[in-house]
């Protein structure tokens, strides 16, 4: 029997650790993730999702170490004895004592076809690009930035107008479904490590919350994308005056003016290339309202100006 380490803090991760964990050969050893946080109004201590489906499981042995540089915390996760750590959305660096401790290194689950979109935000910047096919990719851990070499790649068409939730879902169930046929077969050695191919690198960038404001002198194209990728955050908004106002949904159309300008209704307004039918919109800490209800309670003209 296998003993594996589980180690990750959001929920994409969770489908491939039930199948791990609910699988006869295989023994978990300890799951990682991230310390419980302050959140809500007040500011309570909130368990991680993987933390909270380990204690809804009854692991044991879970551990929340705010970094792995210490060198006791070295010690500590090398004394499991692993056979191997699986990786999924954990967050925190592994040093190189840690990625070598198990028997047969750390394999991570990313939530893309690597080489491509190798970093944080693999699924957002995938759906902002316009790519039609995205994945995951089983890969062993070095101290690169998923940079390792790979076990297996597995591929998803993005459905049309996908949003970052649901890319999200579909990526972490093609995982699970894969997850104990790539681990079987990397411990057995019949699965060996290839390196990357040089060609079709790229970088996802960290999200950052000024992308989601809307700058409507790009491509109506590009914004609509982002509009999807950027849910649930930071979200995309533009101001009306000194109104914020979040932008939950829109269709690209044919149209032309200066960038930021209401040229039809009920909300269409001309960007760098085309136009944006905003379809889905509210008032900042507003609920989300059809864009015809919307402007019952808030009018927008043809030829206001949007920024």
């Amino acid at each position: 029997m296998a003993r594996i380490v589980l180690m990750g803090t959001a929920a994409f991760g969770l489908p491939a650790f039930t199948r791990v964990a609910e699988h006869p050969d295989f023994e978990i050893a300890a799951v990682y993730t991230q310390p419980p946080k302050p959140a809500g109004r007040g500011h309570r201590l909130q368990h991680t999702p993987v933390h909270e489906w380990a204690l809804a499981r009854g692991i044991g042995e879970i551990r929340t170490p705010r970094t792995l540089k210490d060198p006791a915390e070295q010690q500590a996760f090398a004394g499991l004895g692993a056979d191997l750590a699986l990786v999924a959305a954990y967050g925190l660096i592994l040093p190189k004592p840690v990625l070598e401790a198990p028997r047969r290194g750390c394999v991570n689950i990313h939530a893309s076809l690597l080489p491509r979109w190798r970093g944080a935000a693999p699924i957002q910047r995938a759906i902002e690009a316009g790519d039609e096919v995205s994945g995951v990719s089983f890969f062993v851990m070095d101290e690169g930035i998923d940079t390792g070499p790979l076990l297996a790649r597995y591929e998803q068409p993005l459905p049309p107008k996908a949003r970052a939730p649901q890319l999200h879902d579909l990526l972490a169930e093609l995982a699970a479904r894969h997850v104990v046929e790539v681990l079987e077969g990397y411990l057995a050695g019949r699965i060996e490590p290839r390196p990357q191919p040089e060609e079709g690198a790229t970088y996802a960038h960290r999200l950052r919350r000024e992308e989601g404001h809307l700058d409507f002198t790009a491509p109506a194209d590009l914004l609509e994308r982002r509009i999807r990728a950027f849910d649930p955050w930071p979200g995309t908004w533009c101001f009306c005056g000194e109104e914020r106002l979040l932008v939950h949904d829109a269709d690209v159309v044919d149209g032309e003016g200066e960038p930021g300008t209401v040229i039809a209704p009920p909300l269409v307004v001309a960007c760098g290339r085309g136009a944006l039918a905003i379809t889905r919109i509210a008032r900042a800490g507003r609920r989300v309202l059809e864009v015809e209800a919307f402007l019952r309670g808030f009018p927008i003209p043809v030829g206001a100006r949007l920024h």
